[in-house]
């Protein structure tokens, strides 16, 4: 059952964070509500202290698309319908598109946002591993000023992340992928569709001849947060796509995996299905 909550539409962005900034800890910001909603109906301890919701959805400034300096600035409050259809988006950063076509029902992408996605910080959030392989970077506002930083350094732990009762994620920029990038996404639900995400994959690789000469590694729901592997991309950097080498590849992800994860009850069976679909999407993105 949803409690009895104090609801207000501020008229632009200023006036949103002054609503966040009176309130505090008792107020949030709410878009498309497909997380919090919920939370009230099973009476999550995360959203029991909630007295103020600040609807924030239909601020222009936070609800657009553009491209410049090279890349592309996301709004925070931009639906995943819109991201899907956009076509800078699907040209520069398709691995994006591609994630957030899979995230729930038609009516969910139309209702949830791209900031909301990652500030909820689900391990199984589906836009977390391409972002993170975009190298994301998040802008922050408040009252008191902006601040901008990578995603990989604003996700904390699971829904934790480096937000502040009065702040609000605005945008979300992702810089210009150097050409010769070719990547691709991979999730695995328990259904094909509308499904929470058991595992999720975003692998990024430049090949110069059949020599890896980049490489961008990032998993969902396999690790308590979407996350980076930097000591395995430089380890394959400058290495030649061997067969041999990308199984091997493959076996320490899972080393890697276990590592930040430790032993639990579906590594059994989830660690060798990550593996051997790592090591496919390598040789058909090296090939």
């Amino acid at each position: 059952m949803i409690p009895e909550i104090e609801y207000l539409r501020p008229g632009n962005l200023q006036e949103a964070l002054q609503m966040l900034s009176e309130y505090g800890e008792t107020a949030r910001p709410i878009a498309g509500g497909t997380d919090i909603l919920p939370g009230f109906h099973i009476n999550s301890r995360r959203f029991r202290d909630i007295k103020t919701l600040v609807d924030i959805s239909n601020l222009p400034e936070i609800t657009a698309i553009r491209e410049a300096n090279g890349g592309v600035y996301i709004g925070g409050a931009v639906t995943f319908t819109d991201i899907v259809k956009h076509p800078l988006i699907r040209e520069k950063y398709p691995m994006l598109a591609d994630a957030a076509a899979q995230i729930g029902s038609v009516q969910i992408r139309n209702r949830a946002t791209l900031a909301g996605n990652f500030v909820n910080n689900a391990p199984c959030a589906d836009s977390v591993p391409p972002l993170l392989v975009y190298d994301a970077r998040v802008t922050v506002r408040s009252l008191r000023g902006e601040r901008h930083q990578p995603l990989g350094e604003f996700l904390l732990k699971p829904y934790r992340t480096q937000l502040q009762p009065d702040e609000m994620v605005t945008e979300v920029f992702l810089p210009p992928l150097p050409a010769g990038f070719r990547g691709e996404f991979y999730k695995l639900g328990r259904r094909r569709g509308v499904a929470i995400s058991r595992i999720t994959l975003a692998v990024l690789v430049k090949m110069d001849q059949r020599v890896i000469e980049d490489i961008r590694i990032a998993s969902g729901a396999v690790t308590p947060i979407g996350a980076r592997f930097p000591e395995l991309e430089a380890q394959a950097r400058g290495k030649t796509a061997e067969a041999d080498f990308l199984k091997e590849l493959a076996i320490q992800l899972g080393e890697q995996i276990l590592q930040r994860t430790g032993l639990r009850w579906s590594s059994a069976y989830k660690l060798p299905v990550v593996q051997q679909v790592f090591y496919q999407l390598l040789r058909r993105i090296c090939q």
